[in-house]
């Protein structure tokens, strides 16, 4: 590559070190002007000023300049100039100060302001700044994306901040709610036993984008997706975020975890035409949005204002950019896209039935290792489980959460569809000849109730959210077990503890990708708030008194999952499609008597068996979801006899034995099964 001249090059975008100093790249196809601020610091207001000339500084729709003796740490942002005419989408204010979409690292002073770039006036002294950043020289210690099989995959959804931040925690003070703050707790996440976090949104987000008196806790209000949030560094330097994040990955990656990102590239926080001018509105309006034919309007897909123009060739080419950056230079092994149908949609809006950009995602070479997990569905009623595109695409399945907590709460005419979604929702991908963990199973996620309040609370209770209990999902499927939020009732604890462990023996025996929920292993609650978003503080943080207090709880999911990753039949899931599990697992389904199903309206209970084709052993579990014990008549073993394995009905320690093979032999055929329990078998020899 030729010497860089002071005019800069286009490409690549963003800042680049190179040359002893910076190269700068920005894309604005109608601005007329193009200011780079250079600042001292993140409060700094006096930044030094560069002005791009068209003539020099400008190659197509790509403004740049090369900077000599700039490096790492520098911080900047842009003025930009050209025509403010909303009706056109146009909404150029050369007053608020641009975050660079390109940006990998930002700072955000203590004096940055939401509301100031909202408001008409200068920003400069409140304003997010990008941040040049060094790529080269850092020791990831020959460690890399682990690629772990998606057989072995449990995926355990956690906030950096909230898996930390609690002061019982034992993490110093300094490092609470931090990247430093997991890598300390990463003992913890091996004796778990997941093998994959999945990262609530870590792109530097707004934190004011919420309702007055609360904060932005979740991160869904992005406003720069190449940067880690700055505000979860222990290391408060205009680089710390970059390299304690780094730090973080490589720590999990030792041992053994993988790191998934969960990604918002359907809006930003930029909101609607009410909202600030933080970096994409004041570039290009209706390059990075889309906007209905006056476009003064934003289509809002997302249900936070606006809607990413995921369509348009440059926001295509920069999603992409995203992924590999963090692939590339984070080793990030995969993604959770948020709201991905938002990204089937054209620039109008329009379903698209090949979307451009997801199957770039799928085809991609760099991203092929890469898990690419979709929730398939979007804020205006787009519902897309079991038909998303692509080859490679995971999908979350809204409906396993939805059947199995319905049926596990003893609603009636779920039976045939929580079958189905036993076996890895066959009714959605048998067909489709795709991997059998298509389908992320889970019972919970960040948004809604934790899994015990699930079984705490019928109605939700967000109050604290200050918007009148109004927000929030009213139809979560949940059931109180008689009394409303916390009791002293020991019949009333005993079964929500039951109902917990049911929930996880479900889970973790269904053919598909688990997940589970920070703190549902031990019981954590948010006391019936099922939109905890802007709830930063003990009701959203991991408890960590709870760990001991919560031991059965704890305990059970271990061995669970314990068991799960040893299940010869989970095995056989690694390289066939859900077909061909199926067709060689020769699963049956019992009822109260072998081979007879009750696959009627009002049936409360389910057996199956399931054998594993390469080693004959026989799984036997049976689920009664009816308040009464039932007499479950076994099935023949055909050798062997069966053992015991889970009865969530039973006390600490007998719920799950520790070790297989000391599993307690079932000499009788009749298995009496609890109101409200799961029981597991397997044969084999004593």
């Amino acid at each position: 590559m030729s010497p860089i001249h002071d005019y800069g090059r286009s490409f690549p975008l963003g800042p680049t070190i190179i040359d002893g100093g910076v190269n700068f790249s920005l894309y604005s196809k109608n601005a007329t002007a193009v200011e780079l601020l250079l600042f001292k610091s993140a409060e700094d207001a006096t930044p030094k000023v560069m002005t791009l000339k068209p003539s020099v500084n400008r190659t197509g729709d790509y403004w740049h300049i090369f900077v000599k003796g700039l490096g790492e740490g520098q911080l900047y942002g842009y003025r930009v100039y050209g025509p403010y005419d909303p009706a056109r989408g146009l909404r150029f204010d050369p007053q608020k100060v641009l975050l660079d979409p390109y940006a990998q690292a930002v700072a955000m002073g203590d004096n940055y302001s939401r509301k100031a770039a909202m408001v008409p006036g200068d920003n400069v002294g409140q304003c997010m700044k990008g941040v040049v950043v060094e790529h080269r020289g850092y020791d990831w210690e020959d460690t890399g994306p682990l690629n772990r099989p998606l057989a072995e995959t449990v995926i355990y959804e956690m906030h950096v901040k909230g898996f930390t931040a609690n002061p019982n925690s034992g993490v110093s003070a300094d490092k609470r709610g931090t990247y430093a703050g997991v890598i300390e707790k990463i003992p913890y996440l091996k004796s778990l036993g997941v093998t994959a976090v999945e990262l609530l949104p870590v792109q530097q987000f707004d934190p004011e984008d919420c309702p007055e008196g609360v904060s932005n806790y979740w991160g869904y209000a992005p406003i720069n997706f190449f940067s880690p949030h700055s505000q979860y560094s222990s290391d408060k330097s205009p680089t710390g975020a970059f390299r304690e994040f780094r730090d973080m990955v490589k720590e999990l990656h030792k041992a053994g975890i993988e790191v998934y990102l969960d990604v918002v590239f359907n809006h930003t926080a930029e909101g609607d035409s009410n909202g600030p001018t933080l970096s994409y509105k004041g570039l290009g309006s209706t390059t990075y949005y889309i906007h209905g034919d006056d476009k003064r309007d934003f289509h809002n897909y997302s249900g936070c204002g606006n809607t990413i123009n995921a369509h348009n060739s440059v926001v295509r080419r920069m999603i992409r950019d995203c992924l590999k950056f963090w692939v590339q230079t984070m080793h990030i092994d995969g993604f959770r896209f948020d709201l991905a149908s938002v990204m089937s949609r054209g620039q109008k809006g329009e379903v698209l039935k090949d979307p451009p950009v997801l199957w770039s995602i799928d085809t991609d070479p760099v991203l092929s290792g890469t898990k690419i997990i979709a929730e398939a569905w979007d804020a205006a009623g787009l519902y897309q489980v079991g038909s998303f595109i692509g080859g490679r695409w995971q999908e979350w399945n809204g409906k396993y959460r939805d059947h199995v907590r319905s049926f596990l709460r003893g609603e009636k005419g779920y039976v045939s569809r929580f079958a189905d979604r036993l076996i890895g929702s066959p009714d959605l991908y048998y067909d489709q000849h795709r991997s059998p963990h298509r389908s992320i199973n889970f019972v919970t996620a960040h948004d809604g109730f934790t899994l015990n309040d699930m079984v705490s609370y019928n109605e939700k209770h967000n109050e604290a959210n200050n918007e009148g209990n109004r927000d929030g999902d009213n139809h979560n499927r949940s059931w109180n077990c008689g009394v409303e939020g916390p009791t002293d009732d020991p019949e009333v604890l005993a079964l929500r503890e039951r109902q917990r462990k049911n929930f996880m023996t479900v889970l973790l025996a269904s053919l598909g990708t688990p997940m589970l929920t920070m703190g549902d292993e031990i019981g954590r609650t948010q006391h019936g708030n099922n939109n905890a978003y802007c709830q930063d503080n003990e009701l959203s943080w991991f408890d960590w008194d709870l760990v001991e207090k919560n031991a059965s709880l704890l305990r059970f999911t271990q061995k669970m999952l314990r068991w799960r990753q040893q299940d010869p039949a989970m095995d056989q899931q690694r390289h066939y499609t859900l077909a061909d599990v199926l067709d060689s697992t020769k699963i049956q389904w019992h009822g109260v008597h072998p081979q007879s199903p009750d696959w009627s309206e009002n049936s409360n209970s389910l057996a199956m068996t399931i054998r594993d084709p390469n080693t004959g052993e026989l799984v036997y579990m049976a689920i009664n979801a009816w308040h009464q014990e039932l007499e479950f008549e076994l099935p023949d073993p055909e050798y062997g006899r069966w053992h015991r394995i889970v009865d969530t009905s039973q006390p600490s320690p007998y719920d799950i034995i520790e070790d297989p093979e000391c599993a307690e032999a079932v000499t009788y055929r009749i298995y009496r099964v609890k109101g409200r329990s799961v029981v597991m078998l397997a044969a084999y020899e004593d």
